[in-house]
């Protein structure tokens, strides 16, 4: 048995198993995530590949991985590159969160003036309810962190982030699947934007900042921030399950969603508190359509939402970036939109390139294509989707 505990491609991994499988042997690709922490304590660990070594390896990578409850943090994902794919998505998830939290603290210190020891106070709070999870809780950390002189290091970090790969693969899936992952594709995008840190000091003395507009309550702005967070990681988890259910539906992983989510509430950089509600979620519905339509979610987006529209509005209005909230704002608005104005989008298609459209009188299926200049023949393209 070859076991792969690296971030490997799940593409690479799928080729993998099916060569090794040729010769005979089994291959595990197995995607682990924890950091320092997780080798230390017990990762999280999400086994694919050759179905039939899983008994073998169980024992081994359920025993070394976190627990939760008596509960192992590993289990089967499933044949092929499953586990790595899920891995993939993980990280992606990842990504999301960590730029969201790094926007809410660019807008307590801008807009609400706050300085570092404030700002470990309210992230500890939030640590302590809703937003329970490990990367609020090393950020209320990072925040109090000082040096030998007692100034903050936080202070002194470049703002450059770096990246390995695993947002950048997990936007392209999201791409190639049809799957709107614009939460998460953001914040990679966040990052390639950071890197440009010469091109920015560049600008910013063409495009000066303008002046930051005192906010009436700035208590009051910290807390829709907290709440505005809340929505827009539900968000970006809601967006990761998405792809993960496309994807596995049209590899045909037969992939357990509600046991997917129990495998992060440990050991991983993304266990939170409400990974047990998501995992209630996908129990009680085998068949959402998408985690904000159960009942427990929905009605947390229902409660933050306005707050997570006002953050992102003082934010634009004080030229302050917040590409992912921003990002899940305008996916929550256009999900529970009935109807867009794709309808013009298809006619522009259909005049250039005679790509056809459907109509709303009409039952769904059924292409038509209009002469639109009179100079036009009756030749249309063919539709597909993606």
């Amino acid at each position: 048995i070859i076991i792969d505990g690296g971030n490997s491609n799940y593409e690479d991994s799928e080729r993998r198993v099916a060569y090794v499988e040729s010769k005979g042997l089994l291959y595990i690709g197995t995607g682990v995530s924890g950091g320092e922490e997780g080798a230390l304590k017990g990762p999280s660990i999400m086994p694919g590949g050759s179905e039939a070594a899983w008994e073998q390896v169980k024992p081994l990578l359920q025993g070394i991985s976190a627990h939760v409850e008596g509960v192992p943090c590993c289990d089967w994902i499933g044949r092929g590159g499953a586990g790595h794919f899920v891995k993939m998505v993980h990280n992606g998830i990842e990504y999301g969160d960590m730029q969201l939290i790094g926007e809410v603290y660019d807008l307590m210190r801008r807009l609400a003036g706050l300085g570092n020891e404030e700002m470990h106070q309210v992230f500890a709070q939030w640590n302590t309810g809703d937003l329970d999870s490990y990367l609020i809780e090393i950020t209320k950390d990072i925040l109090a962190y000082k040096e030998e002189d007692g100034s903050y290091l936080l202070d002194k970090i470049l703002d450059s982030a770096g990246q390995k790969g695993t947002g950048k693969w997990t936007g392209i899936n999201a791409l190639h699947a049809g799957v709107p992952l614009t939460l998460i594709v953001e914040s990679v995008f966040a990052r390639s934007v950071s890197s440009q840190k010469d091109e920015r000091v560049a600008a910013s003395k063409v495009f000066p900042p303008q002046p930051i507009k005192p906010l009436a309550d700035s208590k009051a702005f910290v807390q829709a921030l907290g709440s505005a967070l809340y929505a827009a990681k539900i968000i970006s988890y809601a967006q990761g399950f998405s792809l993960i259910k496309t994807v596995g539906e049209t590899n045909g992983w037969d992939l357990n969603l509600a046991s997917i989510a129990l495998l992060w509430r440990g050991g991983c950089i993304i266990r939170s508190a409400f990974l047990d509600k998501i995992s209630q979620a996908f129990l009680a519905k085998e068949d959402l359509k998408n985690l904000i339509l159960d009942p427990y979610f929905a009605k947390i987006l229902q409660e933050n939402h306005q707050s997570l529209r006002e953050v992102v509005a003082q934010a634009a209005l004080n030229g302050i970036p917040t590409p992912s909230l921003s990002a899940a704002l305008s996916w929550f608005d256009s999900y529970r939109t009935e109807n867009l104005p794709a309808n013009l989008l298809q006619a522009q298609r259909d005049y250039f390139g005679a790509h056809t459209y459907e109509r709303v009188d009409h039952k769904r299926g059924e292409f038509f294509h209009t002469n639109w200049t009179g100079r036009g023949g009756d030749t249309a393209s063919t539709t597909y989707s993606i």
